[in-house]
């Protein structure tokens, strides 16, 4: 049975990204489609997958993470606009029974993401 998770870590200060609203898109024909909408957790993770079993299908989708709104929580120094806001990941899924893992690993000036497991 394939899931869609994720999670965020915070590089510039070594934690988990906790409380960051997560939203999951699904894209099709130039249009996105709201699936879901999580806040991560004490470790960075959403507390269940966001798309698991059918719910998951092949195609692209996009994540939206507001890491701006997090950091400025913080009390992050940060321009007004935020050099990063919200941080949006496009990514496909080929194999909707494999588990896909799309965490974002961020700075208040930089983020990576990666195929985890």
């Amino acid at each position: 049975m394939g899931r869609l998770t994720t999670h965020v870590l915070d590089t510039a200060h070594g934690k988990p990204g906790q409380g960051i609203q997560v939203r999951l898109y699904r894209t099709d024909s130039g249009q996105r489609h709201l699936l879901c909408e999580r806040v991560t957790n004490a470790d960075g993770r959403c507390d269940q997958p966001l798309l698991e079993g059918e719910a998951l299908t092949s195609g692209i989708y996009e994540l939206d993470f507001d890491i701006g709104h997090y950091f400025q929580a913080l009390g992050v120094p940060v321009t007004e606009p935020a050099f990063l806001g919200v941080v949006t990941l496009r990514f496909g899924v080929a194999d909707a029974s494999q588990h896909y893992h799309v965490p974002l690993v961020t700075t208040p000036w930089s983020y990576s993401t990666y195929r985890g497991s």
